[in-house]
């Protein structure tokens, strides 16, 4: 079926972009490892990957997250919807170009460090704001970046009395700060919230020249737009109107998860948001646009219905919200459409899991393109068999796996069926071990789907090469949803991106990959 892609609320959009199939790489920028790098990849770490991306043939580069997350190492529970985590800056890169201290101890470790990570970085960006702050935040752009930002004093406000209250939760806190005299706290500690205004200023300088050579080299930067914010975030003490602290949002028990996800995030109180013409929304979008060329819509069913569950109880104690069914298609088409409304961002939507077949419908209609994991795209109604890939659509992102998934070789080795049931599926014999050759085929074949996207994880492609990646698979894992382990969000290229960019026969097979 042919598009009229000009027709579609999504028309803009698409016409700055251009329609066209598009392939690419997509990784934790935490995850990166340089040479240069204090260990954690940074915003400047971006710059040799976007170079390597453009002699290869990638056009997209997606991210995970980069919102301020705190001492919390995962990228999805974010202390504010708008502010960048001060972790990712490159400090040798900063006005000036400073001599950061040494962190050659960090950078040689197989896994991120957080937290030595951010005390190190912390302690050297209160070091140079004392040396070269007060003369930054005088000049014009940063005060013109402070006008623009009305989140930015509430948020640095916040961190603030973080640092003051040693990084309990805010409702734990004395109640006059619960629900403060805004004004008056901001007076009174005027100095040390310019610290949080200046760390943000230095976020976004460096972030704008990223995005601003990747458009240069004809790579499109994709961030990723988490649906929920932790309750213990500056937006929700700072306007918890907004939010039901009541219920928590989750999931139920399903095929993949016989035991539901309590998450632990408040849900949203629409009709407040919706009031105030969803400014919150708009506001992280337009934020965001900075930032990003396209974006990933978390969790998309969650504004079609959500899964609502009472604090602390087990999630099949849960209910969808709204209850009436009838209403998850306007609410939600709704929502989308302030969004497309809201930035000019493109936005692709994570409708992986148990999804309503109208909530797939509604995407289509507004021109948002879905997400096909190949090893779950299977016609489940007729015996489960796989999905040819000519039968994917055109407004889709095509991919391998996920940042919550195990990776190809995981899945491969996995005792369940999946895996030799595609490899009938494929006509291959099956092996317990994943072969270059099976493996490069189902690289080559998601890049070749109809879908205007394809974008797999940087890992799958290095597992080409086993030099390139950990001689432990389970290593290769970002994160195993619904459980707390020391190895979620903690993972590192098992190599240097120097070392990526001079590999030749990775650089082959990915010719072979993509042509």
């Amino acid at each position: 079926m042919t598009i009229d892609f000009n027709h579609l609320p999504s028309a803009r959009h698409w016409n700055k972009i251009g329609v066209h199939s598009r392939d690419g790489i997509n990784i934790p920028l935490a995850s990166l490892r340089t040479l240069h790098s204090s260990g954690i990849g940074e915003f400047a770490d971006l710059i040799p990957l976007i170079d390597w991306c453009h002699e290869v043939g990638f056009e997209v580069i997606q991210l995970l997250p980069l919102n301020d997350s705190g001492t919390d190492p995962s990228p999805y529970s974010a202390l504010s919807s708008c502010a960048l985590h001060p972790i990712y800056l490159s400090l040798s890169d900063l006005p000036g170009h400073p001599t950061p201290p040494d962190a050659s101890h960090l950078n040689a470790l197989p896994r991120i460090s957080y937290l030595e990570v951010l005390s190190l970085k912390l302690n050297f960006l209160h070091s140079y704001f004392q040396e070269s702050g007060l003369e930054i935040v005088k000049s014009k752009e940063f005060q013109t970046f402070r006008d623009q930002n009305r989140w930015l004093v509430p948020y640095a406000l916040f961190k603030v009395l973080k640092d003051k209250l040693q990084h309990t939760p805010w409702m734990s806190w004395p109640v006059e700060l619960k629900t403060p005299d805004f004004k008056k706290l901001e007076d009174e500690h005027q100095q040390e919230i310019i610290f949080y205004l200046f760390l943000q200023y230095l976020c976004h300088l460096q972030l704008t020249e990223v995005k601003q050579y990747a458009n240069s080299k004809g790579v499109l930067l994709k961030g990723d737009i988490p649906i929920l914010i932790s309750p213990d975030s500056a937006d929700c003490w700072f306007k918890p109107d907004r939010f039901n602290f009541n219920l928590s949002a989750g999931a139920p028990p399903d095929a993949y998860n016989s035991e539901g996800q309590y998450w632990g995030f408040p849900l949203f109180n629409w009709e407040d948001l919706k009031n105030e013409d969803y400014f919150w929304w708009r506001e992280r979008l337009l934020v965001a646009s900075n930032y990003y060329n396209l974006y990933r819509i978390d969790h998309v069913v969650g504004f079609f219905r959500i899964w609502a569950i009472p604090l602390n109880q087990h999630p099949r104690e849960g209910k969808f919200l709204p209850e009436n069914p009838s209403l998850w298609v306007p609410q939600g088409k709704e929502i989308l459409q302030m969004m497309l409304n809201a930035s000019p961002m493109l936005p692709i939507a994570e409708d992986l899991g148990n999804v309503p077949p109208s909530v797939r419908t509604t995407l289509a209609e507004l021109g948002i393109c879905g997400t096909k994991v190949i090893r779950w795209e299977r016609k489940y109604d007729q015996g489960g068999q796989f999905i040819p890939y000519n039968e994917y659509p055109q407004l889709s992102m095509t991919t391998v796996s996920t940042h919550d998934s195990e990776t190809l070789q995981l899945w491969w080795q996995d005792p369940s069926e999946d895996a030799k049931e595609f490899c009938t599926f494929k006509g291959w014999t099956y092996s317990p071990d994943l072969s270059y050759d099976h493996r490069l085929q189902i690289l080559k074949d998601a890049h070749h789907t109809p879908s205007l996207f394809h974008i797999n994880l940087l890992p799958e492609y290095l597992a080409l090469f086993p030099e390139l990646v950990s001689s432990h698979p389970q290593d290769e894992r970002i994160n195993i949803p619904g459980k707390v382990l020391p190895s979620n969000w903690t993972y590192r290229l098992h190599t240097t991106l120097e070392e990526i960019a001079h590999h030749e026969p990775l650089k082959k097979a990915l010719q072979s990959i993509l042509k």
